[in-house]
């Protein structure tokens, strides 16, 4: 009887560490906008130093119009060895007057994303493609006697 505790013991350790290997790594990336934050933030009201203090610095600023900020983040989990998912994604798009005044807010989610598919191409390269053994043996009678003739130690 006493032999079957220690097995028992085991047995739920072993058990509860295989269940704690399956839980998801949760990781945050970017500047994911809290929304009750977001709701201080009022257009025609707020300006732009009232939204860097509620929200913090942005994640990008616009190239073309510095009058745009992009507050971009997103929730991924991860178990194991499996690709991570992303759980939640959003982007804040705030448009500020040129008097810095708050114009418009917009949000996005993973929903607005689009997938874009990737190109499979190569770039060709000059010269030809070698194999394996080519590589693996390419400088094998490449060296003549006279160039390891005047070769020795320390030269």
């Amino acid at each position: 009887m006493t032999r079957s505790i220690p097995s028992a013991l085991c047995a739920f350790a072993f058990l509860g560490l295989a269940v704690s290997a399956c839980s998801p790594t949760v990781a945050t990336r970017g500047n994911l906008t809290d929304p009750d934050r977001l709701a201080e933030i009022k257009a025609g009201q707020s300006r732009r130093e009232d939204v860097a203090g509620v929200l913090g610095t942005p994640t990008s600023a616009g190239t073309f119009d510095p009058n745009v900020w992009y507050y971009i983040g997103q929730k991924t989990e991860k178990v194991a060895f499996f690709r991570p998912e992303v759980v939640e994604r959003r982007v804040v798009i705030v448009h500020f007057d040129d008097a810095g005044v708050v114009q418009e807010i917009k949000q996005l989610d993973a929903n607005d994303g689009q997938d874009i598919e990737m190109v499979d191409r190569t770039t060709p390269t000059a010269g030809r493609e070698l194999g394996f053994l080519e590589q693996m043996l390419g400088n094998v009678g490449r060296f003549s006697a006279k160039d390891g003739k005047n070769r020795g130690p320390g030269r």
